[in-house]
């Protein structure tokens, strides 16, 4: 089978062979291609030393020359050229103690996680495949090279990616790699909460995102989201639910990304990348009713309740993000919205259709959580609702959609949601006589107490004549 190479590529491989030695694009790229999809990477596997591939090159950098890789710059392109090579004994399940060199490929290969990137392509030798990858895309298996509870015995962040191409790629995992996973389960510890966190988020923004539920199988979850595991034992026993809390929250992660693609202009003034906003989105969706298992009463009738869950699940999550290490951006965003996800938007439908009453309470819920974070909130919204019974369906959408609406005109009539928005600023007191400190941070915040109230009220003579009465 002839592949689609790159011409930087394949003109780095051609410098190698002319030189005397092998040279195979290799991993993720080869796989990508088989399946039809353009790989991101390309990185380049032979059997020249790092040094014997920066004398070929005229730029070079020594990305990692110590474990044989060494990255060919072309012009603003830069390629990973990494020496064949096996790994030594593993002495803390990430790292090997070693690495040592070696001029065969298959041994290069072997030490590989999963036989579909263990596969190396070339155009003068074609696919070389030793461990049946080729059979497993076929199949749409996630299989390790050779013992999987050695595989992740040397690194045990390998069953996280497992779980993750499984996501990715639609596949299933194979039994024995599998059951490999519920023995060395316990050595995820040693992986650092980042590169969890990148699996993670990657899986969650995946084709199958349900497939998180392989690490509940596994026992992994345990490991880095024990908080899932109290959701998918927390019972839901009322109309507004068909799902366990678990399973509702997995149902919106996989809402919220068909919603996403639906509603993506609805983010054209966010200046975060696609793939930042889809984690944000999936992590709100996720742990969006992850205070629930702390907040749940039973009535008389034997129907659940979860009064104040927003609150304990905004400081839950808080707390999970900042323990996988996330920014403070999207645990700022995330935790606003988590806290809010459950307001209804009830004053913005009423006798069957939008009523412009509720624009006082948008314009306090903008100010709560800022104008730039309400795309993110009514998406989270319209997939925790999708996720749900279809009880009322149709009704509560309708208030969303009308909650919408409010907001759309809240902010297109450039009605005031913050201090900054007031007609009489610090400065204006200032002139009136108000000194800098505690005493005017309340004035403003009355002010706008005010105008969120009612915004006709936000002009400078209207403000003045305020702060002269409270004076």
């Amino acid at each position: 089978m002839k592949m689609e190479i790159p011409e930087q590529v394949n003109y780095i491989l051609e410098e190698l062979e002319k030189a005397g030695y092998e040279a195979y694009a290799v991993g993720g790229c080869v796989r990508d291609s088989l399946l039809g999809k353009e790989p991101k990477d390309w990185d380049i596997t032979t059997s020249a030393k790092p040094l014997e591939v920066k004398e070929l090159f005229r730029r070079t950098i020594d990305t990692g020359i110590q474990h044989g890789t060494v990255t060919v710059m072309l012009g603003s392109q830069g390629f990973e050229v990494t020496t064949y090579r096996m790994d030594g004994e593993y002495e803390d399940h990430r790292h090997p103690k070693e690495v040592i060199f070696t001029p065969d490929l298959r041994e290069d290969l072997k030490r590989r996680d999963f036989t579909i990137n263990a596969m190396a392509y070339n155009p003068r030798t074609g696919i070389v495949d030793c461990f049946e990858g080729q059979e497993d895309l076929e199949k749409k298996v996630i299989r390790c090279v050779g013992n999987p509870v050695d595989r992740f015995d040397e690194d045990a962040l390998r069953m996280l990616r497992g779980i993750r191409f499984a996501g990715q790629l639609g596949f299933e995992v194979e039994e024995k790699t599998l059951e490999a996973m519920k023995i060395k389960a316990p050595t995820l510890v040693n992986v650092s909460a980042e590169r969890i966190r990148t699996e993670l988020s990657r899986l969650l923004i995946s084709a199958r995102p349900d497939r998180l539920m392989l690490a509940v199988e596994t026992g992994l979850i345990q490991y880095f989201l024990p908080e899932f595991e109290k959701m998918l034992e927390t019972k839901q026993n009322n109309p507004h639910h068909i799902y366990d809390v678990g399973r509702h929250s997995m149902e919106a992660v996989i809402w919220i990304s068909k919603l996403f693609d639906q509603r993506r202009e609805e983010f054209a003034d966010c200046p975060w990348p696609e793939e930042k906003i889809r984690t944000a989105l999936a992590y709100a969706a996720l742990l969006h009713d992850v205070g629930k298992p702390a907040c749940q009463t039973v009535d008389a009738e034997g129907i659940h309740h979860f009064h104040r869950h927003p609150l304990v699940g905004k400081d839950m999550a808080t707390d999970i993000l900042k323990r996988l290490k996330f920014d403070n951006d999207t645990i700022s965003m995330v935790s606003r919205i988590i806290a809010e996800h459950d307001c209804r938007h009830e004053n913005c439908y009423i006798d069957g259709e939008y009523s412009p009453k509720g624009k006082k309470a948008m314009r306090r819920l903008i100010h709560r959580i800022g104008p730039e974070a309400m795309p993110f909130l009514f998406l989270l919204q319209e997939a925790d609702l999708m996720a749900q019974s279809d009880y009322c369906r149709q009704e509560k959408l309708a208030k969303l959609m009308a909650g919408k609406r409010a907001c759309r005109e809240v902010l297109e009539a450039k009605e005031p949601v913050n201090i900054g928005d007031l007609a009489l600023g610090g400065k204006d007191l200032i002139a009136l006589g108000v000194k800098p400190g505690p005493e005017m941070g309340k004035i403003l915040q009355k002010l706008l107490d005010r105008v969120l109230e009612d915004p006709e009220l936000n002009r400078y003579e209207i403000l003045k004549e305020i702060v002269d009465k409270m004076r």
